[in-house]
């Protein structure tokens, strides 16, 4: 009886979050099992029988949307040519790439079958982002301001094409804000590529 309640109340918190940890479906049992084998074994059976899948360590969905992802790798957000997608900038396929300041291998990933791109980031410069609405979820994207920045930083190839968009939507008052934190030798090059 009590596996029966312990399963609807985690299948419950699978409907209301997008991802779930480990930690958190361990709480739910937690009042008769001390132990996390009990955990552990309960997520096994439900990862054998597909009915949630694994998208990180110790995190889970029931979704088939990669860029969940974002959330394994947290403090983190979508951006560079995935936010350019997001805004309508990038017309190209991406791969979902995850900018974090955790400090985790960088590179191409295997997530629920498919690749994501995991960058780094320092710190100081985790900021300009924002939770946005894609499909049924809210997702951190760094805005365009920011987007362009990080671009410059990662050394992005952009065409005029693309360059010319950024422009026409970009915030000035805010990228200047956002460049105080930077380098003076930064700020330059990102004001003459932009013409401001």
């Amino acid at each position: 009886m009590g596996k029966q309640i312990h399963l609807k109340k985690i299948e419950e918190l699978f409907r209301k979050s997008p991802v779930v940890e480990f930690n958190s479906i361990k709480r739910i049992i937690k009042s008769k099992n001390k132990h996390s084998s009990y955990t552990k074994l309960l997520i096994h059976n439900l990862l054998d029988k597909e009915k949630i899948k694994k998208i990180g360590k110790g995190v889970y969905t029931i979704h088939e949307d990669i860029s969940l992802a974002v959330f394994v790798f947290k403090p983190a957000y979508l951006g560079l040519q995935s936010s350019l997608s997001h805004f309508g900038i990038w017309e190209q396929e991406t791969v979902p790439i995850i900018l974090t300041t955790k400090k985790v291998r960088r590179g191409i990933r295997k997530v629920l079958g498919r690749n994501i791109l995991i960058r780094n980031i320092d710190k100081k410069y985790f900021f300009g982002f924002e939770f946005v609405k894609e499909g049924d979820f809210y997702l951190p994207y760094s805005d365009v301001e920011k987007t362009f920045i990080d671009l410059i930083i990662f050394n992005s190839k952009l065409d005029r094409k693309i360059l010319m968009k950024i422009k026409k939507i970009i915030n000035e008052k805010k990228l200047n804000k956002y460049l105080e934190r930077y380098p003076e030798r930064f700020r330059n090059k990102i004001r003459r590529l932009l013409d401001l």
